[in-house]
């Protein structure tokens, strides 16, 4: 069966299969034969038979032989299933796919080279391979199929593993994303905060200016009495009191808060020019007290 490319293990399992089909075939043969040794030992006893006589005869041999010859075709057909069955089942535990041409079980050529098989080299059973020979059939080609499938299994978890550390990767991203995104909302809010505290000190110092000009124009104008200036510088000095407070209070709320930032700084710096102006116009308010 070389010309059929099997290996040494499926020869044999071809040559098992024939085997087995041969006896069956020739078993059935027997079983015809003896139909008709039947016929020749229970009818044929008179010398003469007329036509419808043998034609009876030869019906009931047409119909004892047709249920053989059926019988021994549909066990032959579920037996060829059965084999298949086997094949398939050992080709599914592998995750193979098999496929068979109908049209290949009438190429004559193949017949042919079967038959010449059956002539040349399968003349004498071989008794050491009936007797070596299983009902279950060894694995198609398991050593090749294994290894693909080894190798296959091998690839997807190699894969998997990759798949795993990349989704640890973008957790871990997403984390520190979210932590950054946290922070930056914490931020926004204290600069926020900060920008009201900024809007508020601007307030304060918009009302000291005012006050400043409102100081210079009374003293410009010298249309202000005395006790009323004394008044008005009492109430100044009291709004920069308090101005100086909230001023001084502003200034701790913001170290603390932005001590580490660049607005901390540059408020601390115009806090410090405040100071300094508030300074001036105290050193310059002085001047108009009347001394004690």
């Amino acid at each position: 069966m070389a010309e059929f490319g099997f290996n040494e293990q499926h020869q044999n399992e071809v040559i098992n299969y024939m085997r087995f089909a041969r006896s069956k075939r020739v078993l059935r043969l027997k079983t015809i034969d003896s139909c008709f040794e039947e016929l020749k030992d229970s009818r044929l006893v008179e010398e003469t038979f007329t036509v419808d006589e043998v034609k009876e005869m030869l019906d009931g041999l047409q119909v004892v032989v047709r249920g053989e010859v059926e019988m021994e075709l549909i066990n032959t057909a579920h037996t060829n299933v059965l084999l298949l069955r086997q094949l398939f089942s050992q080709a599914e535990k592998f995750y193979l796919r098999l496929q068979s041409d109908i049209s290949e079980l009438e190429n004559r050529d193949l017949l042919e080279q079967v038959a010449e098989f059956e002539k040349t080299d399968f003349k004498t059973p071989d008794k050491k391979n009936q007797e070596t020979s299983k009902p279950k059939l060894a694995p198609l080609n398991e050593g090749g199929v294994s290894e693909l499938l080894n190798k296959e299994i091998a690839r997807l978890q190699e894969e998997n593993d990759k798949l795993k550390t990349r989704l640890r990767t973008l957790e871990s991203q997403a984390t520190s994303a979210l932590d950054d995104r946290s922070k930056a909302e914490r931020a926004l809010k204290d600069l926020q905060k900060v920008q009201g505290e900024q809007q508020e000190i601007g307030s304060l110092e918009d009302t000291v200016a005012a006050l400043k000009v409102d100081y210079e124009k009374s003293l410009s104008a010298n249309s202000v009495s005395h006790k009323s200036l004394q008044e008005n510088l009492i109430s100044a000095k009291h709004d920069l009191l308090r101005v100086q407070e909230q001023l001084s209070l502003a200034e701790k709320e913001l170290d603390k808060k932005f001590q580490q930032t660049a607005a901390y700084r540059n408020m601390k710096e115009i806090l410090t020019k405040k100071n300094e102006q508030i300074k001036e116009i105290r050193k310059r308010l002085q001047r108009y007290e009347p001394s004690e």
